[in-house]
């Protein structure tokens, strides 16, 4: 798939329906993904973090994340969003910036939080989040292909706001170009419907918490566009590695391997996702 066939294609996978998209964390993930029918993926950040052996939140550079990015875009066919965190920056001209380098690095989207990347991970005040979200989407815009820009309300997760704050931030954001708009890990189902009352723009979910108890066609049903996973997969493969290990070092038993996949179904998954070869299905 050519490069501008993927901006299209991740560009209308937006504009109706429900879709999944799932967030490898290194080449191999990618193409297992791609190879089992994924039709887009998303990066992760602390994903990313965690295969350098950093803990998550803030401790990816720019630079780290972009060359990542363009790793994970050259591991499948698949169109690539990108996790920026808070665009690495605090000033609107900044993010904005960081907005050009993602399509640089071959991304068809990316998503910014409004929240900073420090401790207690504070809001960015209202006008100031506002300010970031318009510069972002008016560098998406500017682009010579589709980018689907994704403006974050991450309050509610992070405690810094309530919902009420969230759904007058993604408003606002929304009337600032936003294409997508995303609630991270509302109370439950009765708020993400508020969320998507709110908003005339498609929304995001992420499938942890109380709605990864919702199945795909429950969120469509209420109207959610995009489902995301986040860094949900990556942990639960590093829960393998704790309980294998454990099972190992602390009681000497090697049951928790029982039913791991064989290297020829990995090998065929691996071969079947590289680039030019992908599933998407």
């Amino acid at each position: 798939m050519s490069a501008s066939s993927r901006h299209q294609a991740f560009f209308d996978l937006h504009q109706s329906g429900c879709f999944v998209i799932p967030n490898p964390w290194d080449i191999g993930s990618s193409r297992m993904m791609a190879a089992l029918g994924a039709r887009a993926l998303a990066t992760t950040s602390a994903g990313f973090a965690f295969t350098l052996g950093r803990p998550d939140m803030g401790q990816i550079s720019r630079d780290e994340a972009l060359a990542h990015a363009q790793d994970i875009v050259a591991a499948t066919d698949l169109p690539v969003s990108g996790d920026f965190e808070n665009g690495f920056a605090d000033a609107p001209d900044d993010v904005a910036e960081t907005i050009k380098l993602a399509a640089e690095a071959g991304l068809s989207g990316c998503s910014i939080e409004d929240t900073q990347m420090v401790e207690g991970n504070p809001a960015y005040d209202f006008d100031l989040a506002v300010e970031r979200v318009k510069a972002a989407a008016a560098a998406a815009k500017a682009l010579p292909h589709p980018f689907v820009f994704c403006a974050r309300a991450d309050g509610v997760m992070n405690g810094a706001y309530g919902l009420e704050e969230a759904i007058r931030r993604i408003q606002a954001f929304e009337a600032a170009g936003a294409d997508l708009l995303y609630v991270p890990v509302p109370p439950g189902v009765e708020e993400l419907k508020q969320v998507l009352a709110a908003v005339s723009k498609p929304v995001n979910a992420l499938a942890a918490g109380p709605l990864a108890k919702c199945s795909v066609s429950e969120l469509a049903a209420l109207g959610v566009r995009r489902i995301s996973l986040g860094s949900m997969i990556s942990r639960a493969t590093h829960a393998v590695i704790r309980d294998a290990t454990k099972a190992m070092l602390d009681e000497g038993s090697f049951a928790p391997l029982a039913g791991v996949a064989g290297g020829a179904e990995i090998d065929g998954l691996l071969l079947a996702g590289a680039a030019g070869k992908g599933g998407g299905r």
